[in-house]
């Protein structure tokens, strides 16, 4: 079996989504064919050590966790992403996979709660969208907006109803980038425009600010 490049895996509270708050082991594997202006993981785009998955399941145990999030970098960028998350619904954890909308989530363990990050205009990487996968997301996966300005929330308002996004899955976030946009301003253009999405906050910045492995 192909063997895993890995940046790290450590255990801490989940910063976002529906499982925020939770204490999760994080898997960030390395690598990925994005560059968006804003990404707060840049280490993960190189280095990393191989792991059998054998290893990772182990190192993953060690935790005594119910949570584990498969993360990156892109980690669908890693073939051996797709055995790795089967191996670990099989092994009773509740898995969730945080991906870019670039990669086809299709193939991806039905288990699993796909976490998929729709690029917005701001993010530089627009193009790079693959909407096809919106078709096959439901009420287990998230579909995450992460919001840099008022573009990048209007466009993601127009995809919301172009696609028909309202009630198909679990959850629809919207996330202001990180010191960039003001949390409570687009809590305002939530509230005025009655949307029905959550606001998320990266709970793991207030915390720990750009700590690696928290």
């Amino acid at each position: 079996m192909d063997k895993l490049r890995i940046t790290e895996i450590f255990y801490s509270l989940q910063g976002e989504a529906l499982t925020a708050g939770c204490p999760t082991v994080f898997i960030r594997l390395t690598g990925c064919p994005l560059r968006c202006v804003y990404c707060d993981t840049a280490y993960a785009f190189s280095g990393g050590v191989l792991y059998a998955q054998d290893q990772v399941l182990n190192e993953v145990a060690n935790f005594n966790a119910r949570y584990v999030c498969v993360t990156g970098g892109e980690p669908l960028a890693q073939k051996a992403c797709l055995p790795l998350l089967q191996a670990l619904c099989d092994a009773g954890y509740e898995v969730s996979l945080e991906t870019s909308g670039a990669i086809d989530v299709s193939a991806v363990d039905a288990r699993v709660s796909r976490v998929v990050d729709m690029k917005t205009p701001a993010s530089g990487e627009l193009d790079r969208n693959l909407y096809e996968n919106l078709a096959v997301l439901g009420k287990h996966d998230q579909i995450k907006f992460v919001i840099a300005d008022e573009q990048d929330y209007e466009w993601s308002r127009q995809l919301i109803d172009k696609y028909g996004l309202q009630g198909k899955t679990g959850e629809l976030l919207f996330s202001p980038v990180h010191e960039s946009l003001q949390a409570c301003t687009l809590a305002d253009w939530i509230l005025r425009d009655r949307l029905p999405v959550r606001l998320q906050l990266q709970l793991h910045k207030y915390l720990w600010h750009d700590a690696r492995g928290r």
